[in-house]
């Protein structure tokens, strides 16, 4: 599993074909349980989960503190946490229900949808990159994140300063700091994930339907599903709603810095959305199940993707489940919610972390589904 920042959103959500899931026990306490072994591990501030079968809570846990060195009390199991990438499904799916509405097509081309890119010379081939290709991360684009390593490779530094949490940017401010930077490759001709695609994606939303995508997310998603504590901030320095994990991360001197107010004008359309383990559930059930948008459609999310080394969303548990995954990462947090192919059962959980390098949150994350859902008495 690639763990990096927003960058590369610790898994991606397109996700490839898994084999059907195995029916697995689980009991009430073993989230707890989950959620006090993960926030044991190196780095970890404080953990929160959730657990569903056909939608029913089957259990939930908090552990760790909600601010550093075991301060600020509890998290409680219900608080509301950042899901990073994941927010990124969501936006796809708002964009594949304007195309099943005829509003778009997924062949439809970025510069005739959003002029302005070419205009201002923002995308480089804009006439040629389609929506298919950006939701799919095959459109070439390059990442706007991350700054480049020396040799032109990504790095794992972000581009913006992680701390400032006030200066507003408009997303084509995020597209334009891509602009410099070598194409990944030909329109179509492989997987490279880029953050740019959904930003681009989020104006794209914006302009057909003349709402904010705040809002288009609420209407068609958050709505309609019951996912009542989940909104997506928009304005610097807006925050996370009630108590909440805060997570830190490590200035120029090595010193740690509470980055609970991370600039909502950055994450947007690709990683913004605060949810909660039970509204995260409730979209990842939905989706899966079918709900949300007709087979073709859903295929372009979940069909196997061209160029990618090692299928990305599947885990295999120690009892044999066959799970997908879906995550996100960004300074000072790691969000992860595992589910199974047909949809029955979820567990969403999030760490508030204390280091840039989040390998052994995630691996302790990978233990904990076995925890809940392959207990092994």
């Amino acid at each position: 599993m690639k763990t990096a920042g927003l960058a590369a959103g610790v898994v991606m959500v397109m996700l490839a074909q898994a084999g059907p899931a195995i029916a697995a026990p689980a009991r009430v306490d073993n989230v707890q349980k989950a959620m006090e072994e993960l926030a044991k591990a190196p780095g970890v501030v404080g953990a929160v989960g959730g657990a569903y079968v056909d939608g029913r809570a089957i259990g939930q846990g908090g552990a760790g503190s909600r601010l550093l060195d075991g301060k600020g009390g509890s998290i409680p199991a219900t608080a509301r946490f950042r899901i990073g990438s994941q927010t990124k499904q969501m936006v796809a799916t708002v964009v594949l229900q304007l195309v099943d509405e005829g509003r778009l097509g997924v062949d439809d081309k970025l510069g005739d949808l959003l002029p302005e890119v070419v205009e201002k010379d923002l995308v480089t081939r804009a006439d040629e990159i389609t929506v298919r290709q950006m939701i799919r991360h095959t459109s070439g684009i390059p990442d706007w994140y991350a700054k480049p390593n020396p040799d032109g490779s990504e790095g794992e530094d972000p581009s913006f300063d992680v701390f400032d949490f006030t200066t507003h940017y408009r997303p084509l401010d995020l597209v334009k700091w891509s602009r410099g930077r070598p194409r990944t490759g030909e329109p179509g001709e492989k997987w490279s994930y880029s953050n740019t695609n959904y930003t681009l994606l989020g104006v794209v939303i914006e302009s057909l339907t003349g709402h904010d995508l705040s809002a288009e997310l609420h209407r068609r998603l958050f709505g309609p599903l019951g996912m009542t504590k989940t909104y997506l901030p928009v304005k610097p320095p807006e925050g996370i709603k009630g108590p909440h994990g805060h997570g830190y991360y490590p200035d120029a001197h090595g010193r740690l810095r509470d980055v609970d107010r991370f600039n909502a004008s950055i994450a947007g359309a690709a990683g913004g959305v605060v949810s909660t383990a039970h509204d995260v559930s409730a979209f990842q059930r939905a989706f899966t199940q079918g709900r949300l948008l007709p087979p073709d459609l859903q295929r372009i999310l979940t069909d196997p993707l061209p160029n990618v080394p090692h299928p990305r969303g599947e885990g295999r548990g120690s009892c044999g489940d066959d799970l997908k995954i879906a995550g996100g990462t960004a300074p000072g947090f790691l969000a992860m919610t595992f589910y199974s192919e047909d949809g029955r059962r979820q567990l969403a959980v999030s760490a508030t972390v204390s280091v840039k390098d989040i390998s052994e949150p995630a691996q302790a994350m990978g233990k904990a589904v076995e925890t809940v859902f392959c207990p092994s008495s």
